[in-house]
């Protein structure tokens, strides 16, 4: 089945602004987290913070995703008010020195989520779509923002072993079309999908979503792609996570191709420049 993504016109209401999709747009990473894969414990300092803020942004970002709570799996869970300390004097931050930059909130919890929203971020990235805060929905739908639906099993402590598809694509899909329903039944209607890589999913599995990204695009909503630096390119490679940039491109650059409509990322400037190339075909 050849599914051309550009047939679909996405578009998502924050605040009352129409953003359109018809390019990439490139959601830079702040984990304000001792304990991420990649980046734990760079960004803890008010300074570190600034510094971090000021490159994504004078490198082309258009979303900054601000995170409290590690979700690698294994990462133990934090108490909610341990990172609130964390993501809202960042996130608060960011408003002061560029107030036009939009803001999510990488949290699964409810609380946290109206929180940041009320102290100035636009959208809530959740990585369990609901499925560990009960009381997400219903907030996400009070908040009328966008929500960005991560699909995953299980939490971090047990995630990897609830890896078992007969079908990653169409289980995937139907997951989605599913909770999109339950969305707009809630009153969510600009809603983001994420196959989520690596989230209850072995490398092959992620690839063979990868290959298939082009299917999401039948869910007429925004695809976010978020492999920056994941096992499933530095254990292929045989590399480690600080290595993964070349191959982290490489992914971007098919995710582009096939429709990608957000790019999170640890590399803004790489990422920039993969959308900047991809123009051209």
């Amino acid at each position: 089945m050849n599914i051309n993504p550009h047939n679909f016109h996405k578009t998502l209401n924050i605040k009352g602004k129409i953003y359109s999709f018809d390019g990439v747009m490139i959601m830079g990473i702040l984990n304000v987290t001792p304990d991420s894969f990649f980046d734990g414990g760079k960004y803890e300092s008010e300074e570190a913070i600034i510094s971090r803020i000021h490159k994504m942004v004078s490198e082309g970002a258009d979303i900054i995703d601000v995170g409290g709570q590690s979700t690698r799996p294994g990462a133990p869970y934090i108490e909610e008010d341990e990172e609130l300390a964390r993501v809202i004097p960042a996130i608060l931050k960011i408003k002061e020195i560029y107030p036009d930059i939009l803001i999510s909130i990488d949290t699964f919890r409810a609380r946290i989520a109206e929180s940041a929203i009320k102290s100035g971020a636009h959208i809530v990235n959740d990585v369990s779509c609901g499925s560990l805060d009960l009381k997400m929905i219903e907030t996400v739908a009070g908040l009328n923002v966008p929500y960005i639906a991560m699909h995953s099993r299980g939490n971090a402590q047990n995630m990897s072993q609830l890896n078992d598809y007969k079908n990653i694509t169409k289980e995937v899909l139907q997951f989605f079309a599913y909770k999109i329903k339950e969305l707009n039944q809630a009153g969510i209607n600009d809603i983001i999908v994420d196959p989520g890589f690596g989230f209850a999913k072995n490398v092959s599995q992620n690839y063979e979503l990868l290959r298939n990204i082009e299917y999401l695009h039948l869910l007429d909503k925004p695809v976010l792609v978020g492999i920056s630096r994941k096992s499933m390119i530095y254990k292929t490679l045989g590399i480690s996570a600080d290595c993964a940039t070349n191959g982290t491109s490489v992914l971007n650059t098919y995710s582009v191709l096939h429709g990608a409509n957000i790019l999170r990322v640890h590399d803004v400037q790489e990422a920039k420049q993969v959308v900047g190339l991809c123009k051209n075909f």
